[in-house]
């Protein structure tokens, strides 16, 4: 057996390995104990903030915490090369803004302090109050928070009556498919009041 068959025989047997064990990562996820799934994959963090914030807002908390699940997977001190800080990956011009509308008491939640928990989920149930009073759906609001309100409303201009069909950012759209899936999740394992079901 020369050198050339066995690394043909590799080179066909290492697709093969990762195909088995992707499938034995899908197999073991699928039959995963929820509370397993729950705590690993989908914790929930910061719940008394959360639900004050959503509330003061009208946002329901399990989208928030898929937001803050797809942002920032729970790193309070994320920051993003673009400058988006803290939990819910809130821009500080846009948290000045929000402030600067009422939409955030910035006595209460300085928007120069976006890693502090209850500040950046305050801020971020703030952007999707404000996305959610101006777009038409849950689906046109996760886009928005990805790629901007007025991005949004000019693929709706478009005549699309689906923002999944809008979409021509592949970022946004691969954030609005992660962001429903972990909402899904969230819905799952936890009832409105963040506790585990």
């Amino acid at each position: 057996m020369g050198p050339e068959y066995r690394f043909w025989r590799w080179f066909r047997t290492i697709p093969l390995l990762v195909v088995a064990v992707v499938g034995l990562l899908s197999l073991g996820i699928s039959i995963a104990p929820g509370f397993v799934l729950r705590k690993v994959l989908f914790p929930v963090q910061h719940e008394e903030a959360i639900l004050e914030s959503s509330a003061r807002h009208g946002i329901d908390p399990l989208l928030v915490c898929a937001v803050i699940k797809c942002e920032s997977n729970w790193v309070e001190n994320a920051e993003s090369g673009a400058g988006a800080v803290g939990l819910m990956q809130v821009m500080p011009s846009t948290a000045e803004t929000l402030a600067g509308w009422g939409y955030v008491d910035s006595w209460s939640y300085d928007p120069i302090n976006l890693t502090d928990p209850a500040t950046g989920i305050e801020y971020g149930c703030a952007c999707l109050q404000y996305l959610s009073e101006n777009l038409d759906d849950t689906d046109q609001v996760i886009a928005a928070y990805n790629a901007g309100l007025g991005t949004v409303q000019d693929w709706m201009d478009g005549g699309m009556p689906d923002i999944s069909d809008a979409i021509t950012y592949p970022e946004t759209r691969f954030y609005l498919i992660r962001v429903k899936e972990s909402y899904d999740m969230y819905r799952r394992f936890y009832d409105a009041n963040l506790q585990p079901i």
